[in-house]
């Protein structure tokens, strides 16, 4: 049987993680400037040659799309480390499930301001509230996601989908 403490620790890693990653990204180095240098060879080798004005598009879209499904990914690892650390707390599923979910987002939506924030110090950076937005959609998204995959296992198989 496993130590209660070092089961919560390991619940909270994929959280710690995903801050980690968020922290590491939000630095000069990972720039739109700095990332279309290995991105867009990356896509000419993949896709073969595009013009300036199409890849600064794309090269967009890349970038929002990452923030959508990386904080989308940081909830999902908040939620799992909520659902556990509070599993004795309420011990009943459903109701836990929508604190762990409420407090994800919650915590998801203070590491994606405290991220635009600092990048609002950086050199070549910008901040933005549309991104912190962008973000917390993500988070939602994926919370939304997996409130109708357990909702679904569940139908189908009460005991074995509990997340």
């Amino acid at each position: 049987m496993q130590n209660p403490r070092s089961r919560l620790l390991l619940h909270w890693i994929p959280a710690l993680i995903g801050i980690g990653i968020i922290v590491a990204e939000s630095t000069a180095m990972m720039s739109a400037e700095n990332t279309s240098r290995w991105l867009l060879p990356l896509w000419i080798k993949l896709f073969g040659p595009i013009s300036p004005a199409h890849w600064a598009v794309i090269h967009h879209y890349i970038r929002k799309t990452g923030h959508f499904a990386g904080y989308g990914l940081v909830s999902l690892g908040f939620f799992d480390s909520w659902r556990v650390t509070l599993e004795h707390r309420w011990p009943e599923m459903r109701v836990r499930f929508w604190y762990a979910a409420s407090l994800a987002l919650l915590c998801t939506l203070l590491l994606a301001s405290w991220d635009e924030w600092h990048q609002s110090f950086l050199p070549g950076r910008t901040s933005s509230a549309r991104d912190v937005a962008l973000d917390f959609c993500g988070a939602v998204t994926a919370q939304m996601l997996l409130f109708c995959i357990v909702s679904l296992c569940r139908q189908e198989q009460p005991a074995a989908c509990s997340p």
